[in-house]
């Protein structure tokens, strides 16, 4: 039977690894960098060979940090034939060594990178916008199916290429249908507005917007978030963190995200799942059965070793940038400054760095 401590640790694995999303796939890296397959995490027979439960160290127990996680929002699109998942939303979490303090940021998805070439399918690389690596990866050769596992691999290489860190240690594909039906299992969550947002994609009542005839954008009446306070139930919670056509445009939209996986976090802490089951099995339930794990460590090892990481302790840092033009416009650059927090994170120093530059720290 699960304690009440190690009900709160599968909480921690929801919303920190899986960033509390549903219809993803989940990748832990093995030591070879490939994907393995796995079976979700079951309970071992007891044998006499065996320690008993008393003495045995929980699994996970010997997870040191630091550690890098990776976060992809990934517009699927299934609507559309033929369309390739991009990745629309890239956030990384990093993890000190204490395991109890953390540091979440986020990369433009109009990036300008260098793509690796990608021998599963042919593709043979090239310079392109960040959000594309998960379509060029994802393209299964002799069909219109797209592979989100295969895509994320070549978007995690490419990443680790720009970034300097040699790998993740665990990754989550989440899709915004995922994260609102999660969100609404915790009860909505409460978020501070900082500027008005006006949607691009929801009316007031959360029905869609008509695509406009012959494409070019929506019409119709536009749900609107005016700054302040406020409770959000799923759909308006994943409208708001989803708008970039706003003040501040992408970068706008990574600070929303970024809040509202804490405010995810924040409101399961706050309900009190660690001390009543039906709540957390609802929270399990809206992740439905699309969560596919691979790798050597499962989920819940890594959920017992954050099992000290509290919101309160996450830092959400933004990274500055401006958009490139050549004849027209062609994506983003991170600034100087983000570009050295990027080095910090790599050589195991963010804190420094950010001593340094308390302006990237989001207030």
């Amino acid at each position: 039977m699960r304690t009440k401590r190690g009900v709160w640790i599968i909480v921690a694995a929801v919303a920190v690894l899986l960033a509390a999303g549903t219809g993803f796939v989940l990748t832990l890296r093995s030591d070879s960098g490939e994907p393995t397959a796995a079976p979700a995490p079951s309970t071992p027979a007891p044998s006499a060979a065996a320690p008993s439960a008393s003495t045995a160290p929980p699994a996970g127990a010997d997870i040191t940090g630091p550690l890098d996680l990776l976060l992809i929002g990934v517009d699927t699109r299934i609507s559309i034939p033929d369309w390739q998942p991009h990745a629309d939303a890239i956030m990384l979490l990093h993890v000190g060594a204490d395991l109890r303090s953390g540091y979440l940021y986020s990369l433009p998805r109009d990036l300008r990178v260098d793509v690796p070439a990608f021998a599963r399918n042919g593709y043979r690389g090239g310079r392109h916008k960040l959000t594309e690596a998960m379509s060029y990866g994802a393209k299964v050769p002799g069909t219109d199916k797209a592979n989100v596992a295969q895509g994320y691999e070549l978007l995690a290489r490419t990443i680790s290429r720009y970034t300097g860190i040699e790998k993740f240690d665990a990754g989550a594909i989440l899709t915004f249908n995922g994260l609102s039906k999660l969100t609404d299992a915790l009860g909505g969550v409460t978020m501070t507005i900082d500027q008005k947002v006006v949607s691009q994609h929801r009316r007031p009542d959360g029905t869609a917007r008509t695509l406009r005839p012959g494409g070019g954008g929506y019409v119709g009446p536009q749900a609107t978030y005016l700054p302040g306070t406020r409770r959000l139930v799923g759909w308006q919670a994943i409208d708001y963190a989803r708008q970039r056509y706003t003040a501040g445009g992408d970068y706008t939209r990574q600070r929303h995200q970024r809040q509202l996986v804490k405010a995810l976090l924040t409101k399961a802490e706050d309900a009190g799942l660690a001390t009543d089951r039906s709540k957390l099995e609802s929270v399990l339930t809206a992740l439905g059965d699309t969560l596919v794990f691979s790798g050597e460590r499962t989920p819940l090892e890594y959920a017992y070793a954050l099992r000290e990481l509290r919101p309160s302790q996450l830092t959400s840092v933004s990274l500055p940038g401006r958009s490139v033009f050549n004849g027209g416009y062609i994506g983003e650059q991170l600034d100087a400054s983000g570009r050295a927090f990027l080095k910090a994170v790599a050589t195991g120093d963010p804190a420094s760095y950010l001593a340094k530059h308390p302006d990237l720290i989001s207030k």
